[in-house]
């Protein structure tokens, strides 16, 4: 059978999602945002990640995010996002915001990882020939390299830009005090950092304690948060046990010694708050970050269309009465 070509839906802008600028910029991005860090690898089927894909850009999430290393095997997820690029989305690339990032391991030897020039230039050009792209909307330093000279990794941000390689870029966890200088060195030479891109959920909020999301407001820059559901704890997926098909149960990268009673209880006790607003857990997870104006977009993954649809409902609540944000952070401390 032949596979249909695929046309983007005409209410893609019209079914609810809402845009919020990135800090001090002109771009607008979805609320929610799609990430490929699993489930678009090459032990995923194509036509499912297809169908994932298309439906996030026809219900208006526009904004793509990646890394070299994504997958697995590395590479894989920009491999298969960049066959459906060139299968399907082709004639939609100047509605789509699309990121990549380097800086943890990629390949063998002394320039496969962290903050080099030599490092960061070599995976962007393997990032665009895998996407098929000619560039990226956003490249990121994925994480900061507490020996390669700060100035070296940032003047590659620079010269990417310049190199049209890439419209804008951004950093990822990054401690407060790297990201401070990288604020100004980027500002000085006229690429402003558009996102910091962190770790923020009820579980995990160190972008509060540790004055991240503050101090990419005060430089103008967006912040975008990884992890909302902390890898599906905060769902209702781990609420009777530990599901054979789960993470934790695969041997992924959440560990069964997350999974303590401590977390199960608090867990337990949110899922009655989000009961109580008539939400899933995962939703008011998902709405709890996004009751933040200092929030540009919330990057979810999925493994199927189900799971993303169930995500998009947290949109049609994100407001928080002041008793239920008293009761969740007395559950979270």
């Amino acid at each position: 059978m032949i596979e249909p070509v695929y046309v983007a839906s005409e209410s893609r802008y019209d079914c609810g999602m809402k845009y919020r600028r990135a800090g001090k910029s002109g771009v607008l991005l979805p609320e929610i945002s799609l990430g490929l860090w699993h489930n678009f690898g090459d032990v995923d089927t194509l036509a499912v990640s297809k169908e994932k894909i298309h439906y996030a850009f026809d219900h208006g999430i526009t904004h793509i995010d990646l890394a070299n290393n994504y997958g697995p095997s590395y590479g894989s997820a920009e491999e298969t996002f960049g066959q459906i690029m060139k299968k399907s989305l082709a004639p939609y690339r100047d509605e789509l915001f699309i990121s990549t990032k380097a800086g943890h391991d990629m390949w063998p030897g002394p320039y496969g990882e962290w903050g080099s020039r030599k490092y960061l230039m070599a995976s962007l050009n393997q990032s665009l020939r895998r996407m098929n792209l000619d560039y990226v909307d956003i490249f990121y330093t994925h994480r900061f390299d507490p020996v390669t000279p700060l100035e070296e990794t940032l003047q590659a941000l620079v010269d990417i830009v310049r190199q049209g390689k890439a419209l804008y870029v951004g950093i990822s966890k990054y401690p407060a005090e790297a990201a401070a200088f990288a604020y100004r060195y980027l500002k000085d030479r006229d690429v402003p950092c558009l996102l910091y891109q962190g770790r923020y959920n009820m579980l995990h909020r160190e972008p509060e304690s540790e004055g991240i999301l503050q101090q990419a407001a005060e430089n103008g820059s967006g912040f975008i948060a990884f992890s909302p559901l902390a890898q599906g704890l905060l769902t209702d997926r781990y609420l009777c046990g530990i599901p054979d098909d789960s993470r934790i149960a695969r041997g992924g990268h959440l560990k069964r010694d997350e999974l303590t009673e401590d977390v199960l209880k608090k867990v337990g006790l949110l899922n009655n708050v989000a009961r109580r607003r008539g939400q899933t857990l995962a939703e008011m997870a998902l709405a709890w970050l996004l009751k933040d104006s200092r929030v540009t977009s919330v990057i979810v993954g999925a493994s199927s269309v189900q799971q993303l649809a169930d995500n998009l409902k947290a949109l049609q609540n994100t407001t928080f009465s002041a008793e239920e944000l008293r009761e969740i952070d007395e559950i979270i401390s």
